[in-house]
């Protein structure tokens, strides 16, 4: 019996060639479990949730592809900003063979029903890229780095489905002035670093958040995975365990 990882690969290798007529909807999947033979019951396991499920599926099947790109790649001889922005423009590269795909799950992601799973999904992304990278934040930063990435990556997308620019070359250039623009605000943010009025709200409110990320407490999310409340989910399990 194959595993549900290999059904939704599977799945998701019958659905692409359809997503570009029908978009990420129900009469994709079915045509996807048709074309592939699969057992339908073993297709509603796989994606429970159907349509969203599977354009979920297609995201973070990028982002396992980013996170081994990375990891093959010597970034040593870049500048932080260079690295941040290599990673975002690999991931595009990654989704360029299925742009249309991409195009459709902006789409979909844009209507208020699935908008959470859309933000969640960006989210991911800019957390593969910061681990990759080594951040070991665990205060605030570790919040603001991900939010803040995640709005270059969600923008940088956008201009990117609408660019014509040979090599995607516009795309890349929109890219450079987003991360550009990040780091006037982090130089702005460690020129405030000794201000006494920030320490004071460092050791007051904000002093709690760092310590329920440190202890982890019933239902606070502590690092990347699904169905923790409050936070971004991560992708689906690779198996269903008995009783869940």
């Amino acid at each position: 019996m194959p595993t549900l990882v290999e059904i939704r690969k599977a799945l998701l290798d019958a659905a692409l060639p359809h997503v570009v007529f029908d978009g990420w909807s129900q009469t994709t999947l079915k045509a996807a479990v048709a074309d592939s033979g699969m057992d339908p019951e073993l297709a509603k396991a796989a994606f429970p949730r159907g349509a969203a499920d599977l354009a979920l599926e297609f995201h973070h099947a990028g982002d396992r592809a980013l996170a081994e790109a990375l990891a093959q790649t010597d970034l040593s001889a870049m500048r932080f900003s260079e690295r941040v922005a290599f990673a975002v423009r690999r991931r595009l590269e990654i989704a360029a063979p299925d742009k249309e795909a991409v195009r459709r799950g902006a789409s979909f992601f844009a209507l208020p029903q699935h908008a959470s799973d859309g933000a969640k999904a960006v989210w991911h992304t800019a957390d593969v890229i910061w681990t990759a990278l080594g951040d070991t934040s665990r205060d605030m930063n570790w919040y603001t780095k991900r939010l803040t990435l995640s709005g270059v990556i969600s923008a940088t997308t956008l201009y990117w489905l609408g660019d014509d620019s040979e090599g995607s070359e516009r795309s890349w250039e929109f890219l450079e002035r987003r991360i550009a623009d990040v780091m006037r605000i982090e130089k702005a943010k460690s020129a405030l670093r000794d201000n006494p009025l920030r320490r004071m709200v460092r050791e007051g409110p904000l002093s709690t958040f760092a310590r329920m990320r440190e202890k982890g407490p019933r239902g606070l999310w502590t690092g990347p995975g699904p169905g923790r409340p409050g936070v971004p989910a991560g992708p689906l399990p690779e198996k269903v365990e008995p009783g869940v």
